[in-house]
């Protein structure tokens, strides 16, 4: 799927300065001519930082990158919650929990479905073969993340109750220790830890996310930045499309590029690569329905606190973590 950009942005409005007294320095690092950038180890904002390109087009404009790593899209957005980050990206579910717990984020962008880039593994010599078989074991899952849905549909699909699993709550590193150990049973993972644990440790797929989850990926801002900088997050948006482009044509420099910043193997790499989707869009209303899909599924589970209206974390929203109207 070729990438697609986005026509148009919201033009800049009125800033609005707000200081405060008890935190000077958060006043500064949040200039209008700094973007703070969250990232994690492996996708399109890892390559976006590696080439460089972004620097380049905003230097014109007098706007300083700066780059901050986080281990899974939970923290991630928790670092913009709390106004450590401006922009960056995360799976499905981390927006939904993020916008649950009151953050002011803003969708302003998605890459295409990616459903294989997720699945949930087993020890190769594991007697389990299928999700129906994970009834009374322990799973080990990132909190909040991608994967988070991706258990609950398989396991819906299998005729097995949330409930009737033991979901242990690890970041991506703890889990793999964990699933080494034998201390779990499964693991529900996402790509590139999905690719590495297969070549590594011989992990069997028992599902992953085809037929059951879209697994998109969406590049997420601040909304006080979004409306003052929309030119900023506009060009982010367009860089971020070329890179795809590029990566999804070459997936082997895209390897490549990535491999300083991994420490795998070039073959880990381009399997994980060969997974995911390419091709960055803005948010449409189906995506959106999407998400809503999970959110509402999310509070009947009650791993939500309160129904929430996606559509209130997006610029022509009217606030986010408002409680939709049913």
């Amino acid at each position: 799927m070729n990438p697609s950009r986005p026509a148009s942005f919201p033009g800049t409005i009125l800033l609005a300065i707000v200081v405060l007294m008890a935190a000077p320095c958060a006043l500064a690092q949040n200039s209008d001519n700094v973007i703070r950038i969250g990232y994690q180890k492996y996708g399109t904002l890892v390559l976006l930082k590696a080439r460089g390109s972004l620097e380049k087009r905003l230097a014109p404009l007098h706007v300083e990158v700066k780059w901050t790593e986080f281990p899974a899209g939970p923290q991630l957005l928790e670092g913009l919650n709390v106004g450590s980050i401006d922009f960056g990206i995360a799976g499905e579910a981390p927006p939904i929990f993020a916008q649950a717990a009151g953050a002011d984020l803003v969708y302003v962008g998605n890459e295409p479905p990616g459903s294989a880039a997720e699945a949930i593994v087993v020890p190769k010599d594991s007697p389990i073969k299928t999700v129906a078989d994970l009834k009374g074991k322990k799973v080990a899952l990132n909190k909040g993340s991608n994967v988070h849905y991706l258990l609950v549909k398989l396991l819906e699909q299998a005729g097995v109750k949330y409930n009737d699993i033991d979901a242990i709550f690890l970041t991506p590193a703890d889990a793999r220790a964990a699933f080494e150990r034998g201390s779990v049973d499964a693991w529900a993972i996402w790509e590139p830890f999905l690719a590495a644990a297969q070549r590594q440790t011989g992990a069997r797929i028992i599902a992953d996310g085809n037929g059951a989850v879209s697994n998109h990926q969406f590049f997420l801002a601040a909304r006080p930045y979004a409306k003052k900088r929309a030119d900023v997050i506009a060009i982010i948006i367009d860089e971020l499309a070329k890179v795809d482009e590029w990566a999804k044509a070459d997936t082997k420099a895209a390897a490549a590029a990535l491999q300083p910043q991994m420490g795998l193997d070039q073959a880990t790499l381009e399997l994980a690569l060969s997974r995911g989707g390419y091709g960055v869009t803005p948010v449409s209303d189906a995506v959106l329905a999407e998400q809503q899909k999970i959110a509402d599924t999310f509070y009947d589970l009650k791993l939500i606190p309160k129904r929430i209206n996606v559509r209130d974390a997006t610029l022509q929203g009217t606030s986010s973590g408002a409680e939709a109207k049913r």
